[in-house]
């Protein structure tokens, strides 16, 4: 790195890129997207510099997306101006850098680049169902209704409630489907453009009164969908897919579901589906069974996705059985006393949005959905009554209903507005059924759930059929009425296996490399390839274990370490010390200060913590050693302690060895100085991997965490350093890839994660990168144009920041792992499974489930351990650097087994499995602050939002390492 100032066309500055000598700079045509693999300009998704534009993502109205090199066809002087600060961190910033990239309604995806032939042939059989359609007409149409819902319950109501008056005179015998919200189609058009009815329905939320609501609702034409469109799109002769036609046809799919079952998302949840099981989650709550279903554009034509599901509810009961079984309340009679602060929060958590239904007036019984709890009991609660004497609730209760409340002690739900609030007593409560619990499950809930869903591949596979026979989609009426035709067996599919890579282990070992087998190795006789160096270090113990078992444990850790070939001291720096829990943070600064005085500079190499019994401190350790006093720690939980098994300390060992700087394997090829692996060690290449982690529901003052991690150490690919952004509550997009900030001496500064990462890369290895690959995780379909147009954006302005002549080619491919396909071996094949029954690791699909045009796949590369494996989908948004089919699946097949934390292959590419553990560890930073800040109902409106709350910043020395494993 350059430390001079200046610019100019070498890019210096401090903080910047040291220019290439000219003719050492790829020509062009090796950077450009423009072109295709045999040189010709290329189509979709193509490159097209621009004269004398900033870099920025843009549209000119087609389909392409165009981002600006101005490497190409410009000299120096008909580019834009640059604006240089001498001495900044900033070197050269193109102007104007924090242009936002001009929208585009279409952007084009890669081509897929043909099919992928390595690996060993197989076929496996996918949970997607073949869907046939006619050519029937298929008309959409606005619905409006007056007053205006926002339930589709309701509104589905009164839709079903006009179609069985009118269905055979006014709407001239069509069947209509209907999404619940503003949209209804037909097969075949309505003898009508535009015509309004009223309709009646008794008042949903009063029972036994007699009242009627009415609504006028309005059905006016809007469009005919084009189903030639759809076919074209199939036959891949139609480029763009027609999203609003595949979706009118998933509404008709889902029509019947709708009106039998709970509806959450694309699944449809029921009861029935449990029967005979206990459904008990504890605490509460229960799991209802049910089904995911989604129509799919694929490369055999349309297709259904089904799976089946499972999630969870709030139990149906009396209010105060709840309230018992979820503060773990086993005698009611400890309810005549007030809550603690503590469990009065959890309460007020837990039941914000619930609905609830009277029951102290059996003539009118009035629901209300929760929007907090009083922060004093119900006997401290007064009210003005008619004469504007003062009455207590209680007294209310007894004199309007005759109602002895039992529990006065109890805080108060809080219903309605702030102008008008309304108080209600828990007792006099009953939870209506069918409330999904979007809260965080507990432990032991999420154990419960898992033990009741884990399914075998054959179990699940019969329970996916089961579902598609039971829905009897043949004699649907709707499935009837729009030519539609679902086939019941599952399609079959062209699949291969990858081969694992081999690994290279250290040379003093008495193995020095190996090839997995199955997806798992054992590294028993192998040393770490490059092992870490722990001069300094030492142990705090929070647990109730005894001093003599910690010791024997760091004894038996340390040694492992050193057999593992890590140069570890075999004496801590200063004794043992035992700590009480309640006085976490001073035990943990306390045990820095005596331990820094003992190392001759100041800093230790690791701090080995033996976790309390109780858990909730893990957060608040990492936080304090990583963010304040910059310390690399290992947590280990005491039940490991006390058992010392060798197999753990291996596990650990691992992890330690990482953290300190060092690396456990490598693929053996991208050592080799006769063998070259395709995409990677030809020329400096780094690999991003990115992820956003949202706050629980309900959590209004938590940010979202964005983490980018990127690999240090080209040509291994096994360091990663990771950085950490807080961001908007629920924003996807990560917003401080690249940034601008103005200095009031200074000038415009850039900076942000990516332009960070490029230059610890430089740092780190001495070359700049040529090639970026960029693994993106968490990203929706319908969120991916929005994510490619910001981030795409924001990677090429980071790139230009550092040199105003540098834009390596990109790669950027989303990785999802929240998706309901699932691959199952051939019957009676046991060479086709591992020993779970799932399919073998490294199995690859990119044929007939895969999308029509675009370059995607599934890679499962994980061998089952429980359950059905669930394959990671792989979809490349935009490609420069031409990869082929094989090239980029073999790339990151072979990634997934340098994962650093265990010797098994891993479901995702490991740079997107870091950047999740990166952000859930600033989660934990995070951890919400357990302080009641307000009560009323008006501070949790979107007009008065809850301020955003900072992440602490991890320390320089604690982000060099991949201190997140």
């Amino acid at each position: 790195m350059s430390n001079r100032g200046g610019g100019g066309r070498r890019g210096g500055g401090r903080g910047g890129y040291e220019g290439y000598p000219r003719e050492s700079q790829p020509p062009p045509h090796t950077y450009g997207r423009g072109r295709g693999r045999d040189g010709s300009q290329r189509g979709r998704g193509g490159l097209a510099p621009i004269p004398a534009a900033p870099p920025t993502m843009a549209s000119s109205g087609s389909a392409e997306l165009s981002l600006t090199r101005e490497t190409e066809r410009l000299s120096l002087s008909e580019k834009k101006p640059v604006v240089v600060t001498p001495g900044s961190s900033s070197a050269i910033v193109p102007a104007p850098v924090d242009a936002p990239p001009r929208s585009s309604k279409s952007i084009g995806y890669p081509d897929r680049p043909g099919f992928g032939r390595a690996g060993t042939k197989c076929v496996v059989r996918a949970n997607h169902f073949l869907v046939e359609i006619t050519d029937k007409d298929l008309y959409h149409y606005d619905v409006a209704i007056v007053p205006e819902t926002t339930s589709r319950n309701l509104n589905r109501s009164i839709i079903t409630e006009l179609v069985k008056l009118y269905q055979h005179s006014d709407l001239g015998g069509r069947t209509p489907a209907y999404d619940g919200r503003k949209s209804l189609y037909t097969a075949g058009q309505l003898p009508f453009p535009s015509k309004t009815f009223v309709i009646k329905l008794a008042e949903l939320d009063r029972k036994a009164n007699g009242r009627e609501r009415e609504f006028r609702v309005t059905i006016k034409f809007a469009a005919m969908k084009d189903l030639h469109h759809l076919h074209e799109f199939l036959q891949s002769r139609q480029s763009d897919s027609p999203h609003e036609t595949i979706q009118a046809l998933d509404v008709v799919l889902r029509e019947s579901p709708c009106t039998k079952y709970k509806t959450v998302g694309r699944s449809f949840f029921s009861p029935q589906f449990s029967t005979g099981e206990n459904p008990d989650l504890g605490g509460g709550v229960e799991y209802w069974r049910g089904f995911y279903q989604s129509l799919r554009p694929t490369q055999m034509g349309l297709s259904l996705n089904i799976d089946i599901a499972a999630t969870s509810f709030y139990k149906e009961g009396h209010l105060m059985d709840f309230v018992a079984e979820y503060l773990n309340v086993r005698d009611f009679r400890d309810f005549s006393r007030p809550l603690g602060d503590h469990d009065r929060i959890k309460l007020k958590k837990v039941l914000r949005g619930v609905r609830v239904e009277t029951t102290h007036n059996p003539d009118l019984r009035i629901r209300y959905k929760i929007n907090g709890i009083s922060p004093g009991p119900i006997d401290r609660i007064t009210f003005p009554d008619e004469n504007g004497a003062s009455l207590s609730i209680v007294q209310y209760f007894r004199n309007k209903y005759g109602v002895n409340l039992k529990y006065p002690k109890l805080p108060c739900l809080l219903a309605g507005s702030d102008s008008r609030p309304k108080y209600i007593p828990m007792e006099v409560c009953q939870i209506i059924s069918g409330q999904r619990y979007v809260k965080k499950l507990n432990e032991r809930q999420v154990t419960n759930i898992l033990r009741a869903t884990c399914k075998r591949p054959h179990e699940r596979e019969a329970s996916i059929l089961k579902v598609v026979n039971g829905n009897n989609y043949g004699s649907d009426n709707f499935v009837q009425e729009f030519g539609m035709k679902i086939y019941n067996r599952m399609v079959s599919v062209d699949a291969r296996v990858l081969p694992p890579p081999m690994l290279k282990y250290h040379e003093s070992g008495e193995q020095k490399s190996c090839q997995p087998v199955v997806g798992q190795w054992n590294m028993m006789k192998m040393k770490m390839v490059n092992g870490g160096t722990v001069n300094s270090w030492a142990c705090l113990n929070f647990s109730r274990t005894s001093e003599r078992e910690v010791i024997k444990f760091c004894e038996d850790l340390v040694a492992m370490c050193s057999r593992k070939g890590m140069v570890f001291n075999p004496r801590p720096c200063i004794n043992l010390i035992t700590a009480n829990p309640r006085n976490l943070e001073a035990a943990l600064r306390n045990l820095h200060q005596r331990a820094s005085s003992n190392v001759p500079n100041g800093q230790l190499d690791l701090v080995i913590v033996i976790l309390p019994e109780i858990r909730g401190s893990y957060g608040m350790i990492k936080k304090v050693f990583e963010t304040e006093l910059g310390v690399i720690s290992q947590c280990c939980a005491p039940k490991h302690v006390s058992r010392c098994n060798p197999q753990y300390l291996e596990n650990i060992s691992l992890k330690i060895n990482v953290k300190v700087g060092g690396r456990n394997t490598v693929l053996e090829d991208a050592l080799s100085k006769s063998k070259v692996i395709p995409y990677l060690t030809d020329r400096p290449t780094i690999i991003f991997g990115a992820d956003v982690t949202h706050p629980a529901p309900g959590e209004d003052s938590s940010p979202s965490i964005a983490a980018v991690v990127a690999s240090m150490d080209w040509p291994e690919v096994s360091k990663y350093r990771g950085v950490l952004s807080a961001q908007t509550h629920r924003e996807e997009m990560i917003e401080d890839l690249f940034s601008v900030v103005q200095d009031p001496n200074k000038g415009p500064l850039a900076g942000g994660m990516i332009r960070e990462l490029l230059m610890g890369f430089y740092r780190s290895t001495g070359r700049k990168p040529e090639r970026i690959i960029f693994y993106r995780d968490g990203v929706s379909e319908g969120q991916f144009s929005h994510v490619l147009l910001q981030e795409m954006d924001k990677i090429r302005k980071a790139c230009a920041s550092l040199q105003a002549e540098y834009l390596p080619p990109v790669t950027f491919v989303v990785v999802q792992k929240r998706h309901h396909t699932r691959l199952f071996a051939e019957h009676g094949n046991r060479n086709a499974t591992d020993r779970s029954g799932n399919i073998l690791p490294g199995t690859v699909v990119d044929t007939k489930i895969c999308h029509p045009t675009e370059f995607d796949f599934y890679l499962c590369s994980h061998a089952g351990i429980q359950g059905t494996s669930r394959p990671t989908h792989y979809h490349v948004l935009y490609d420069e650097n031409n990869f082929t089919a094989d090239g980029l699946q073999t790339l990151t097949n072979n990634l997934c087994y340098t994962y650093a934390r265990c010797t098994r292959s891993v479901s995702i590419v490991p740079p997107a499995y870091y950047a999740h553990l990166a952000a859930f560890r600033a989660r934990y930073y995070m951890e919400a602050d357990q302080s009641d800040a307000s009560t009323s109902i008006g501070d949790r409106s979107r007009e008065n939002p809850v301020p955003i709350r900072v992440l602490p910043k991890t320390k320089e020395n604690v982000k060099n390492v991949m201190f997140y494993c």
